[in-house]
């Protein structure tokens, strides 16, 4: 041990080489422990072969021809930020929006994202040309194509795109390439429900749709992971225009699948008119109080009130939401419909958990002193292990009930967050360990377990659509559970407004706010307590204990 802490020391101001040591330490460790389990229980060594075999085969074993179209959209989705680290320097540069003008822009941004119930009638009910899934992919690749061309158009300088000033041309390629990843997106979410044959034993059904959703979420973090490090440096040896041009086979990707493989032909339903008008009528909504937010009022009342426009806006989707829900959960039978139901608060208040806020990323910049590049190794080991993680773990998920799988990830993503309250407190400083060895450490560790929590509420999604709304009933789940991170979003406010955590703000050479981190310790300790309570609770009250009185 004293060893250990020796070599840490040494290797402190080598940030690769740390790397490199701890992980070797770390494999060493998994590597002996295993060999004694080996020799201890040698009986045991042909299961833990076909452990290990099957973990790494089963995504791959689980893989059809007729999966590719909408995991071909899934990656091209992945994918599009190969063009994404050129687009936000090309907007500092040559375009004069300003920091307000870019938040309503993000506003109006949202919005085909807030209204995804509506493609998803037009999916269900609309057939163009007769196809009501490969049109829509289609259609969607025409508006991300006719997005990126126009800031092709702008990048190069091209006369074409001079029929309005700059920053409304980029508004409007902005604008057109949203619209085509959503219906995208809803057609892919919709054919993830429709591949797998249900004409079979249902455990069998409910394992295929849940092999569909991890292939969806490693196909959507594979194209991530491998055009992160490249978007940078297309942005830093190539021009603008011809990196945008490059992005130009995004679309292309996107329609490989649909154009090869033959996609069963769905029924269409009848226009639901409550679903579709007031999927308009709530966008309308929504624009309008993101609009007034950042508007000045002089009426107090009207300030106070526009001041609360999103937690307005969060009440009044979650009720739109859920009376559409409604309206579909209906010809579901009453078991299937509660079970639904309880499944879907368990999953919402999993994901309306509270986090710390930025307040931990300036200290970690501010007293630890982590710079840019480490930050980049963080995030480029978490991109590989949350992969590594669906990947090994994808058997487990699929065969386990979305209560179970969401307990455990519970207490694994509460236990690994201690050592960064450890950290705050000086306890690994004062054990020989550096900051950055135990940052690094507990990124590797926890990072596998990033995505797990989506796949079985995607699953659930699947198991359960109703045939003939199959795109409305996805899209209503998606803006669901979307409405839960909000919720998180506004309960990491409100306690990052109770216990104040600031960074040194200078301008003009004077302090306008001052450092302060003394409160930062206490809100991860009520974070963390928040974080492994209520979802316990909740799982234990509406999930295991009816279950075992049954029992």
């Amino acid at each position: 041990m004293k060893n250990f802490f020796k070599c840490n020391l040494i290797i402190e101001k080598n940030l690769h080489l740390e790397i490199f040591i701890y992980c070797y330490f770390i494999i060493n460790f998994f590597y002996y422990n295993l060999i004694s389990v080996i020799f201890i229980k040698g009986t045991n060594l042909i299961n833990i072969k076909n452990t290990i075999k099957n973990s790494l085969l089963n995504p791959i074993k689980h893989f059809k021809l007729k999966y590719l179209p909408l995991l071909m959209v899934y990656f091209a989705y992945g994918a599009s930020g190969i063009s994404g680290v050129a687009e936000t320097f090309w907007v500092k540069e040559e375009l004069h929006l300003s920091a307000a003008a870019l938040i309503s822009l993000g506003v109006w941004l949202s919005i085909p994202w807030t209204i995804k119930m509506v493609f998803g009638q037009l999916v269900d009910s609309v057939p163009i040309l007769g196809s009501q899934r490969r049109v829509y992919v289609y259609i969607g690749a025409g508006f991300i194509a006719a997005g990126t061309v126009l800031l092709i158009g702008l990048a190069g300088n091209h006369d074409w795109a001079k029929f309005s000033s700059k920053d409304n041309v980029y508004i409007i390629a902005s604008f057109l390439t949203v619209i085509g990843f959503v219906l995208q997106d809803v057609v892919a979410d919709t054919m993830s429900t429709e591949v797998v044959d249900r004409n079979q034993p249902q455990e069998k059904v409910e394992e295929e749709l849940a092999y569909v959703q991890i292939l969806g979420r490693l196909a959507i973090s594979l194209a991530g992971v491998m055009v992160a490090g490249l978007s940078g440096w297309l942005a830093q040896v190539l021009p603008y225009e011809t990196v945008f041009e490059i992005a130009l086979i995004i679309p292309l990707i996107s329609i490989i699948g649909v154009t090869v493989v033959k996609l069963d032909i769905a029924k269409p339903s009848p226009i639901n008119c409550k679903i579709l008008c007031g999927g308009l009528l709530f966008a309308v909504f929504v624009v309008l109080m993101g609009y007034a937010e950042y508007q000045d009022w002089h009426n107090k009342i009207l300030k106070i009130f526009f001041k609360h426009s999103q937690d307005i806006i969060f009440v009044v989707s979650l009720a739109i939401i859920s009376y559409m829900l409604s309206i579909v959960l209906k010809e579901i039978d009453e078991v299937k419909r509660k079970f639904i139901i309880k499944t879907a608060i368990v999953i919402f208040i999993y994901r309306a958990m509270p986090s710390v806020g930025p307040g931990l990323q300036w200290w970690e910049i501010d007293v630890l002193h982590f710079d840019k590049a480490f930050f980049g190794t963080l995030a480029q080991i978490g991109a590989v292990l949350s992969i590594l993680g669906m990947w090994l773990f994808s058997d487990f998920i699929a065969k386990k009930p979305a209560h179970y799988t969401l307990l455990w990830l519970t207490i694994i993503t509460t236990i690994l967050f201690l050592p960064i309250i450890g950290l705050y407190y000086g306890i690994p400083q004062a054990l020989g360990l550096s900051p950055r060895t135990v940052a690094i450490i507990d990124t590797a560790v926890e990072s596998p377990f990033a995505q797990l929590s989506m796949i079985p509420l995607l699953t659930l999604i699947a198991i359960y659509a109703p045939e003939g709304k199959r795109a409305t009933w996805f899209a209503l789940m998606a803006s669901l559970m979307n409405l839960a991170l909000t919720a998180g979003g506004i309960l990491t406010k409100y306690l990052n407004e109770i216990f104040v955590v600031s960074r040194e703000v200078v301008e003009n050479g004077k302090v306008i706010v001052p450092q302060d981190y003394s409160n930062l310790g206490v809100l991860m300790i009520i974070v963390t307590v928040l974080n492994v309570t209520v979802p316990t609770v909740t799982i234990y009250y509406l999930m295991i204990r009816k279950s075992s009185r049954i029992n």
